[in-house]
């Protein structure tokens, strides 16, 4: 039996501790403790914020209740972030184009004729040399009513998560096999159980804590975890980009997307590709953002049928591809 050295013996023990004797708050400045803690992640941390959305978790075997926050197709030109995307509408005079991809930021993933023209949820791509203090867009900076809170780390060890466990997962949240919340949780872990593209690495973490821990362990030591904040919810309108773009990193990060599940799981991908920046806008109302804003410089794995590219009108790995964050995503930069 292979025994552990008294060094890395003590090594696990106090990872083992950290997890079980702090709370998710207590072990971000345990293990973050130069590193502010995000918008998006402070809204979903504590339970009492679910409560005032009328979503509950009970992972006791009570139930679960949770809106997937859809909207409505609108009829004017507009782009709408938020939910699990960002939605874009061409404005083509007598209609409009609308797009729905699902989770966009899943790049194995190709847009059908009929989501390009029909749906109205979809991820906004833009181009790297369009984003200039000046340039307008059109956005929806939208608020996810999906709030599902995050587990303790111990609580979400204990509970399966993958395709061959689903019905005693569905017992287990109280969820009807076949409903609508059933196929969301079945796609979630559908979309986590698909190999990562050439280039990137992949995880999907079930707790705040586990988040963390990937986000270091690819990364090294965290500068900065930052998401997208808008001073208040308004109705679509022209955003103009602001002086004062800020680039956080050049190359390496690992974005971690909000998922619609039971309770709070994050698709987390790392590229060493990857640039992010954090881009301020102004409304024409006056309202202020801070959006973040990942650009990739290499698509050349993405399917080539993916929406980037049919929006964009550009080839896989030709020019660097960005998008807004919605506001519960979080990228994450080295120092």
């Amino acid at each position: 039996m292979k025994v552990l050295s008294p060094i890395l013996a003590c090594l696990a023990l106090a990872v083992v501790v950290s997890h079980a004797a702090l709370s998710p708050e207590q072990y971000w400045s345990y293990k973050l403790p130069n590193t502010p803690m995000p918008k998006a992640v402070k809204e979903i941390l504590h339970p009492e914020l679910m409560e005032e959305k009328s979503t509950s978790v009970n992972v006791g075997g009570g139930g679960v209740n949770v809106n997937t926050g859809k909207g409505k197709p609108g009829g004017d030109t507009h782009v709408n972030v938020g939910g699990k995307g960002v939605g874009v509408n061409t404005g083509k005079p007598g209609g409009g184009t609308h797009v729905n991809v699902g989770d966009p930021f899943n790049y194995l993933y190709a847009a059908s004729e009929t989501q390009i023209h029909e749906d109205p949820n979809v991820a906004l791509f833009f181009l790297e040399k369009d984003m200039h203090p000046g340039a307008t867009m059109s956005l929806h900076f939208t608020e996810n009513t999906e709030k599902s809170a995050f587990l303790p780390y111990q609580t979400a060890q204990k509970i399966p998560f993958s395709s061959d466990k689903l019905p005693e997962i569905f017992n287990k949240f109280s969820v009807k096999p076949g409903s609508l919340k059933a196929e969301m949780m079945k796609n979630t872990i559908k979309e986590c159980e698909q190999p990562a593209i050439e280039g990137e690495e992949k995880y999907c973490a079930t707790s705040l804590e586990s988040m963390i821990d990937y986000s270091i362990s690819k990364l090294g030591k965290v500068d900065q975890a930052v998401s997208t904040e808008v001073e208040k919810q308004t109705p679509m309108q022209k955003y103009t980009i602001a002086a004062g773009v800020q680039k956080m990193t050049d190359d390496k990060a690992v974005v971690c997307h909000k998922q619609n599940y039971a309770y709070a799981v994050f698709y987390c991908h790392k590229s060493e590709t990857t640039r992010a920046y954090m881009v301020p806008l102004e409304g024409a109302d006056g309202t202020k953002a801070k959006a973040v804003a990942v650009c990739h410089t290499d698509t050349s794995a993405w399917n080539p049928k993916h929406l980037a590219f049919q929006v964009l009108k550009v080839e896989p790995g030709t020019v660097p591809v960005c998008h807004f964050l919605p506001r519960d995503h979080i990228v994450w930069v080295p120092k």
